[in-house]
């Protein structure tokens, strides 16, 4: 089992927990300082964008993913390069529904077969710190609601690197429906040139859910995030099970959701993330919201892509 994000990661103050786990976060620098003499490979016969993060989860990387593929088949033959994780199978799956994706275990021997197959886009989703590729966009996102938690690296905060790095990266995605203009001036600070693009989730099956009262469940990366959607939507829903981000159920576990919801006379209602995790068998009479990412000031965010292109 995958452990929940621990609570004080996003804490906006020091806790005794990230106090006493703060010298383990040297391990990462010892990582750092060994990935700083790779050199990275610039593949020339495709052009590369890495959607990443620097905080660990739950940022919103494969719905900006999704979208910029989307958006740009119309110029490129595009495909999606995932690193095969066992349990990252769900975001494969969702990405998967609509785009070419290339799982290996190296994103490296992901892009030379996308290469031989004649894409000429490559779109990461991940990779920020894969040092081995030079890729030609790089896209930090956060998410609006954890933003970069306590500002601390991991295990003491949530950090994959300072924020200090975003001085090496070319965007920054803020994905949520809130906006904190501290948290903007902030990143300004490190880097006054890098451009910030926001967006905000809608549900396209939302008018289906509205009538029902629902027991919900899930195991994504910001489970704020969804409570949000569920209360701006105005969706009714009298129990709310959390698990940690790529969490796989057991049957014996959905069989409790469906006592409970009988019980209760509830529905079942998941993120289709969580869905797609789910096996075959055990789908039935569980609806799922299908959420969307809606850019602001869509035509400035297509013409930076452009540049890059």
């Amino acid at each position: 089992m995958r452990l929940l994000k621990p609570k004080f990661w996003d804490q906006q103050y020091l806790t005794f927990q990230s106090l006493i786990l703060y010298p383990f976060t040297f391990l990462l620098d010892l990582r750092n300082i060994i990935t700083f003499f790779v050199k990275p490979k610039k593949y020339n016969q495709i052009k590369t964008i890495c959607v990443g993060n620097i905080y660990l989860g739950g940022t919103g990387k494969t719905p900006l993913v999704d979208f910029l593929s989307k958006n740009l088949k119309k110029k490129f033959k595009t495909a999606i390069i995932k690193k095969k994780y066992r349990d990252h199978l769900d975001e494969k799956r969702l990405l998967g529904k609509n785009n070419k994706v290339f799982f290996n275990k190296s994103r490296k021997l992901s892009l030379v077969k996308a290469i031989n197959e004649k894409f000429n886009l490559a779109i990461f989703d991940d990779g920020l710190q894969d040092k081995s590729i030079k890729y030609d966009l790089k896209i930090v996102c956060f998410n609006a609601v954890s933003l970069a938690g306590n500002k601390l690296r991991l295990p003491s905060g949530p950090l994959r690197e300072k924020m200090s790095s975003l001085r090496k990266y070319d965007a920054v995605f803020i994905n949520g429906n809130s906006f904190n203009k501290k948290f903007i001036r902030d990143i300004k600070r490190i880097n006054p040139n890098i451009a910030i693009f926001r967006g905000e989730y809608v549900c396209s099956n939302l008018n289906r859910y509205k009538k029902n009262n629902y027991l919900v469940f899930s195991g994504i990366g910001n489970p704020q995030s969804l409570n949000n959607i569920l209360k701006k939507s105005k969706i009714h829903f009298d129990e709310n099970f959390i698990f940690p981000d790529h969490y796989s159920y057991s049957d014996s576990e959905i069989r409790k959701f469906k006592k409970i919801a009988k019980t209760k006379k509830l529905k079942l209602l998941t993120t289709e993330k969580d869905f797609y995790r789910l096996p075959l068998k055990l789908r039935k009479n569980i609806d799922y919201l299908k959420i969307n990412l809606r850019v602001n000031k869509i035509k400035e965010f297509n013409n930076f892509i452009k540049k890059y292109l």
